[in-house]
């Protein structure tokens, strides 16, 4: 019988790399349980703990809950989950700790799992991504600015310690720790970061002897499979090439255990197609308008500042020659003065919505939905308005997002700055036909960075079109205040990737 593989998932966010582990079906059975998941905000844990709840629900009932169909459609206020299911419930507050790895109640809750993994499967997998801020270039550079700071002193230089901490008490069949690609580069104490890991999981071996060997995701002629690493940069995982609509690179490194990895290089898994697109994922969801933020909010008065703002754009470039844009310009104008309803918000359900045949579809449309969910978007100041505008109908006609020197002076703000490179991508638009750009938890600021690539929407991607940038399903439902939900989605690794993460272990391992 094939091998069963009891999951501990540390840092676990609001849970893109489980569910994609505990997703995972081959030959009708799961290969993959969770057995415990750490994450120590709370935003991020009440997330996890319905997810282990739905999940666990499911695999009893077969279906989702009834109260939780009506709650993601809004009809109800959320419901006490433990009266809906409480066997499901029990399971999922048993999996889903609210901990912070390093103290001692989270050393002991993981000690008291690991018995338990130990009777109940074959064996165990380690999954997780230690906070990648420290490491993040983003991060670095912020981190410099900061006075005092000393990168001997951030602890979060050194919490990967606590992963192999939890890897060397559980030993399991193998492990994946996923970061960003900044961990490869960043240095403490005067040495690189990925030289530390690498030494202390090294110390776990004996007599010379690792306990793990270490391996890259190769992918060739569509196929993945794990290989030795020569370099660093080899770690380095492209998430659109394995069929995610989102330029996303990671860190991602597989660890074997030494005496399962005998004969794991040659066996592989077909990838998911790629690449896909902005528009596959997001162009079914219903349209939606922007909010007028710093004055009355009501469709009239956001359809005349957007036609406007494309009127001005229209003999802007009629004046300077470029006949191309100014027409796109003029035709958005008459179209924004035909707009007769856009709502702020749809809980609509797309055309043929759960039936679809494509494999990005199929894994995020959930038949049993009768709503979308948190797709709701957030009001801008008016000056932005034109600034996203220009961005989007630049895109759609150049291909590419425009630059801070591609923007006319009327729209520049006023930020000294503006024109010296800094803010080189302080407006991006995410082109249709093509991988949006990164999901980070900055998206939870301003929505700059993520323009919706429809010039007559006007605005920044919703928390659900940001989900299914990141592949997480439709019915994965996000708790906490919106800035929350952002951000819990811009950590994420994506589920669709860690999926077939998943099934390459499941080959790897074999028997």
């Amino acid at each position: 019988m094939p091998a069963s593989f009891g999951i501990v998932d540390l840092f676990a966010g609001p849970g893109g790399l489980g569910e994609g582990f505990a997703s995972l079906r081959e030959g009708g059975r799961k290969p993959f349980d969770i057995g415990i998941s750490v994450e120590r905000e709370a935003s991020a844990h009440r997330t996890l703990t319905l997810r282990a709840f739905l999940r666990n629900y499911r695999d009893r009932h077969g279906l989702l809950p009834r109260q939780f169909v009506d709650f993601h459609a809004g009809r109800i206020s959320e419901p006490d989950w433990e009266t809906v299911g409480k066997t499901a419930w029990q399971h999922a507050t048993a999996e889903a700790r609210c901990l912070e790895l390093g103290t001692q109640p989270a050393t002991d809750a993981i000690d008291a799992v690991i018995p338990s993994l130990r009777r109940n499967f074959d064996d165990s997998i380690l999954i997780g991504g230690p906070p990648c801020q420290a490491y993040s270039l983003v991060g670095r550079a912020r981190a410099r600015g900061k006075i005092g700071y000393v990168p001997e002193e951030d602890e979060r230089h050194y919490l990967f310690r606590e992963y192999i901490s939890v890897l060397d008490r559980l030993r399991p069949a193998a492990f994946v720790m996923e970061n960003v690609k900044g961990m490869l580069s960043s240095t403490v104490e005067s040495r690189r970061v990925f030289e530390m890991l690498v030494e202390d999981l090294a110390s776990l071996g004996t007599g010379g002897r690792h306990l793990y060997e270490l391996k890259a995701i190769r992918l060739e002629d569509g196929r993945a499979s794990l290989q030795d690493f020569s370099k660093p940069s080899d770690f380095i995982v492209c998430a659109e090439e394995f069929g995610v609509p989102q330029r996303r690179h990671r860190v991602i490194i597989v660890g074997i255990r030494a005496d399962l990895e005998s004969g794991i290089s040659g066996r592989s898994i077909e990838v998911a197609r790629s690449p896909r697109t902005v528009a596959e994922a997001i162009g079914n969801l219903p349209r939606l308008r922007s909010g007028l933020s710093r004055e009355l909010d009501a469709l009239p008065l956001w359809r005349a500042h957007a036609a406007n703002a494309a009127a001005t754009l229209a003999d802007l470039f009629n004046a300077n020659g470029d006949k191309h844009l100014a027409g796109s310009f003029g035709q958005l104008e008459s179209g924004f003065d035909q707009v007769k309803a856009l709502n702020r918000s749809s809980r609509s359900l797309p055309v043929s919505y759960g039936q679809s045949r494509d494999e990005l579809l199929n894994w995020l449309e959930c038949s049993e939905l009768e709503a979308v969910a948190q797709h709701e978007t957030r009001a801008h100041m008016v000056s932005d308005l034109g600034r996203y505008l220009f961005a989007a109908v630049f895109g759609a006609q150049r291909g590419f997002s425009p630059k801070a020197k591609d923007f006319p002076e009327e729209l520049s703000p006023e930020h000294r700055n503006w024109k010296s490179g800094v803010f080189n991508d302080r407006f991006r638009v995410q082109i249709a036909g093509e991988p949006s750009t990164t999901v980070t938890s900055h998206i939870s600021k301003d929505g700059h960075y993520f323009i919706h690539p429809d010039a007559t929407q006007c605005r920044s991607l919703t928390v659900r079109e940001a989900a299914r940038l990141q592949t997480f399903p439709d019915d994965y439902y996000f708790l906490g205040n919106r800035t929350q939900q952002y951000v819990q989605v811009g950590n994420a690794v994506p589920p669709f990737l860690a999926r077939q993460i998943a099934r390459l272990l499941v080959r790897a391992l074999g028997n």
